[in-house]
């Protein structure tokens, strides 16, 4: 592997009939192409590209929900000097709005997607007033179906070892995403690093579900098998959303190795596996399932661990780790082939500059922590402060990193750059932690992201969707999450400024968390009145006291009201239902964890949760195949609104 320097000589060299890529889209669904196939199309692509003027040096934005065509063009844009820009497609208008914000940020973009996506933009741009910036997107756009011809072949470009091989945008809804810019030589260093962390050999065979868009799923399992000549298999994000059990089933199936899944997929699988007992499943095979890209939760390490140990999961599999974009992907790495650990510390001496007590793990005070291993090679850590100051073993303090696989900065933005370089040329990752005997441990967030799904959501952003969607005022509404240890996930908070009767808060309530769903697909856990939202002397939010409060239960008296004003409001009883209703209610409220539905009840104020919406729309598929599109979801909010435009599409069909 060490003689490759670039993507394109690497996916050269391994492009034998040998190995191959499968994909999965169904049960009994799959394409298998090997990496020679791969390259072959990837070319042809690339053809297709340069007969529409494409050259070295522009910026494609890969905006496409197939798997498949994703890598024909990712590849066919390497191939040729051309700047692939991955954007998640998404089911929100948050990935839309994402869209027109990446493609503004770029200097004169193409676009490669299909036409329904081409269809939802247009209709997006429409309803906000952006149409004009739609028109330019449209004339720059390459579709999917009009890119089929695979009998040319492209001219390939000699890319540099620093040359742009692509980039990759950081989440966000209203402000301006940035831009990780990635070389080749920063991810042929880092996935060397991450194969020698991981012990991956081309003997391996790797299953994963994680999104191209996702650097854990596009440069973690499938660039770095493609380097490593590792078979692999790819599964369509939204097959595991609707069938998680199916991943492990395929696991079992194809005898991968090496898997993966953040936090939130093993709660999911969990949650849909309940009591069930799968026949012939056996993960034997499994050396490594990493688990990153969000907080990891060490009882839900265990959880799995223990339910999946009947079908032959060892224990060791489990290696929590550590990375981010701006380090291309791995940072940290246990050693594989051990139990992984947690420590166990004092939940109040964590702030910067502490030094951590170490508790047991029965105490009320502890806290745990994984422990996500030591730097991976070409990779150097340091816990300090931006100063440059460095601390010592078991204190907290920012998270730098320095090495060739950190990028050098964010594209076209020196600003944003610079906010997170210090002095000497050490990156700020904005999370927090300690070294415990050379390792690294992960403890918090200096810049109060929130994690949800996978995904990273900045509090400032979502406030800004209710602002420019609710109406509220700014300064008025502030957005926190804190981590609540039963439910093993971040608590989604909004505070409001509120100062009339109590009671006409319930709407104001339902307002935002139906909001926060249909545009970002989060569910709200709280949305709670407050007097004033505090603020330091320049006037930037100070959530942080917010959310102590609240977990000091300074709010629990007024959201008890507040839970008794919603129960005296609920009277509704759903009678003289169709059958269609009857079990669209039913279909449902499984999909809401078994909450009483109501007729009208909106289902993004009940706070459902993208997972949630995906399980419902397949529910509803599986008993009526084919008459609902999970888009249809948004349009049609209710059961009473979903029944009818579903008894209206029944009965057009029969005629």
């Amino acid at each position: 592997m060490s003689a490759f320097t670039t993507l394109t000589e690497a996916l050269e060299k391994n492009c034998t009939d040998e190995r191959s890529l499968t994909f999965i889209e169904g049960k009994d669904s799959e394409t298998k192409i090997t990496f020679k196939q791969l390259h072959q199309r990837a070319l042809a692509m690339l053809y297709l590209f340069q007969n529409q003027g494409l050259k070295p040096g522009d910026e494609l934005i890969i905006f496409l929900r197939n798997n498949e065509y994703f890598l024909y063009a990712f590849w066919g844009a390497v191939l040729g000097g051309i700047i692939p820009v991955p954007v998640a497609v998404g089911i929100s208008d948050e990935h839309r709005s994402k869209l027109f914000k990446i493609y503004n940020k770029l200097q004169s973009p193409f676009v490669y997607t299909d036409k329904a996506q081409l269809e939802r933009i247009k209709k997006y741009a429409c309803e906000n007033n952006r149409q004009n910036e739609f028109e330019k997107i449209k004339n720059s756009t390459l579709l999917q179906e009009s890119c089929n011809d695979m009998s040319h072949s492209g001219i390939r470009h000699n890319a540099q070892e620093d040359d742009v091989c692509f980039i990759q945008f950081s989440s966000g809804s209203t402000s301006e995403p940035k831009g990780v810019v990635l070389t080749h030589k920063n991810l042929i260093l880092n996935v060397l690093a991450k194969a020698s962390a991981g012990g991956y050999s081309k003997e391996d065979i790797s299953l994963s579900w994680m999104p191209l868009t996702h650097d854990m799923g596009l440069i973690g399992f499938h660039i770095n098998m493609i380097i490593a000549y590792m078979e692999h298999s790819i599964m369509s994000t939204d097959l595991f959303s609707r069938r998680p059990i199916l991943w492990l089933q395929k696991v079992s199936e194809k005898r991968a190795s090496v898997i993966c899944s953040p936090n939130f997929g093993y709660k999911h699988f969990l949650k849909a596996l309940a009591d069930k007992k799968i026949a012939g499943m056996d993960l034997s095979c499994v050396r490594v399932i990493l688990n990153g890209a969000e907080p990891i939760s060490s009882r839900l390490c265990d959880e799995f661990l223990d339910r999946m140990s009947a079908y032959g999961l060892k224990k060791s599999s489990m290696l929590p780790v550590y990375g981010l974009a701006e380090a291309t992907l791995a940072v940290a790495f246990p050693a594989w082939g051990k139990n992984y650990r947690a420590v166990y510390v004092d939940r109040h001496k964590l702030k910067v500059g502490s030094i951590v007590s170490y508790l047991e793990p029965a105490d009320t005070n502890s806290v745990s922590f994984p422990v996500v291993g030591y730097a991976v090679p070409d990779m150097e850590i340091r816990i300090g402060d931006m100063k440059g100051n460095v601390y010592e073993e078991n204190t907290i303090g920012s998270i730098f990193i320095h090495g060739p696989t950190v990028t050098q900065g964010y594209y076209r933005d020196y600003q944003a750059t610079q906010q997170v370089m210090t002095f000497d040329g050490w990156l700020d990752t904005g999370d927090l932690g300690f070294i415990s005997n050379k390792e690294l441990v992960v403890t918090g967030r200096s810049k109060e992201i929130i994690f949800a799904h996978g995904q990273n959501y900045y509090p400032h952003d979502l406030e800004s969707v209710l602002i420019h969607s609710d109406g509220f005022e700014l300064g008025k509404v502030a957005v926190y999450g804190v981590w609540n240890e039963i439910k093993q996930r971040d608590e989604l908070l909004v505070f409001v400024i509120f100062r009339a009767e109590l009671k006409e808060f319930i709407q104001t309530s339902k307002q935002i968390i139906h909001t926060m769903n249909e545009q970002c697909g989060l569910n709200v856990d709280r949305v709670i009145p407050v007097n004033r939202i505090p603020k330091t002397t320049s006037g930037k939010f100070q959530r942080r006291i917010l959310a102590d409060d609240f977990q000091a239960g300074e709010y629990d008296e007024v959201l008890k009201q507040l839970s008794r004003f919603d129960e005296q409001d609920f009277s509704e009883v759903n009678t003289d239902l169709t059958s269609l209703q009857q079990n669209l209610i039913a279909i449902c409220s499984i999909a809401l964890d078994n909450q009483t539905l109501g007729l009208n009840d909106n289902f993004f104020e009940l706070g459902i949760s993208s997972l949630a919406l995906s399980e419902m729309h397949q529910c509803i598929d599986d008993s009526y195949p084919d008459k609902v599109d999970i888009t249809d979801l948004f349009e049609y909010q209710s059961i009473k609104a979903l029944s009818a435009f579903m008894e209206e599409s029944i009965s057009s069909k029969s005629c």
